[in-house]
């Protein structure tokens, strides 16, 4: 008992002991299995593989980078995947705005709760029924061509557009959760302010509100942007002949284990740039 008086009461003076204790196991555990991991990927994506067996052969080598970076079909698939990624991202902002500008804006005080948890509720829905009822609503004679036929047209069917449009479903309450937070938290002296010095609604919009939302907007952005580009099973389902990276690292786990590893690099190495490119704006304050 009197030891562990002693202990608590050092701890009790040592915040900074009480705070590393208290962080060693988490940190030990992301050092270990998340970085870790990351390491082995990053080491075996050097080795190569026999093109007798199939073996993997654990000796060093650029030619699974060279490959990626000279072969055509790999880097119009890279890119294409990280335009995918951008247009989620982009779709997502403009699409959340007008929701998050209405829920914590304009929606009474008592309704905005409610209106949150609706927000979330398609995220307690499981994955592939989302991604399987919109490849119902994009098939053919599907709900998007009997909403269209009367004016003559036709659903995007399944391909790039579908892939679009079916990510920006799923990852939209990633971009307005943040975007309703900074809205709810904008000062109203702010916007009275600017009312006073006869400004309108558009240029207090663009001076007064979208300055000061920009950093979450960015801060959403991180998890659409990152979610769109590692995901490979929406192009799968919605995608037709599409193909994407995870695509093609998901190909190759089989095959060639390497070159697998090599693709897997990529998008790493896309979402650190672009998580540092965020942190300028002052995104990952706002996560």
């Amino acid at each position: 008992m009197a030891l562990f008086t002693r202990t608590a009461g050092a701890l009790h003076r040592r915040p900074r002991l009480r705070l590393a204790l208290l962080l060693t196991a988490p940190l030990l555990w992301l050092a270990v299995l998340y970085l870790g991991s990351l390491a082995v990927l990053f080491v075996s994506a050097f080795w190569t593989t026999d093109s007798f067996t199939s073996e993997v052969v654990k000796v060093w080598s650029t030619d699974n980078f060279h490959e990626l970076f000279t072969t055509p079909v790999f880097r119009q698939v890279i890119l294409r995947s990280v335009g995918v990624a951008l247009a989620v991202t982009a779709l997502c902002a403009v699409l959340a705005f007008p929701v998050a500008f209405y829920t914590a804006r304009i929606a009474k005080p008592s309704r905005r709760p409610l209106l949150v948890v609706a927000i979330l509720t398609p995220l307690w829905a499981s994955y592939l029924v989302k991604v399987y009822a919109w490849r119902l609503i994009l098939s053919e004679g599907g709900l998007a061509d009997w909403l269209l036929k009367p004016f003559g047209l036709s659903g995007p069917g399944f391909g790039l557009p579908a892939t679009v449009l079916t990510l920006t479903y799923l990852w939209l309450p990633y971009m307005i959760l943040p975007i309703h937070t900074a809205l709810e938290q904008l000062p109203d002296n702010l916007l009275d302010a600017s009312a006073d010095l006869g400004a309108r609604a558009g240029r207090t919009l663009r001076s007064v509100v979208l300055p000061m939302v920009l950093p979450s907007v960015a801060a959403g952005s991180v998890f659409t942007f990152s979610l769109s580009l590692g995901d490979y099973i929406t192009v799968q389902i919605v995608g037709g002949k599409t193909q994407l990276i995870g695509n093609l690292v998901y190909a190759n786990i089989e095959l060639n284990l390497p070159m697998a590893a090599a693709l897997a690099t990529v998008p790493v190495v896309v979402i650190v740039l672009y998580l540092l490119a965020m942190r300028r704006t002052g995104a990952l304050s706002s996560l």
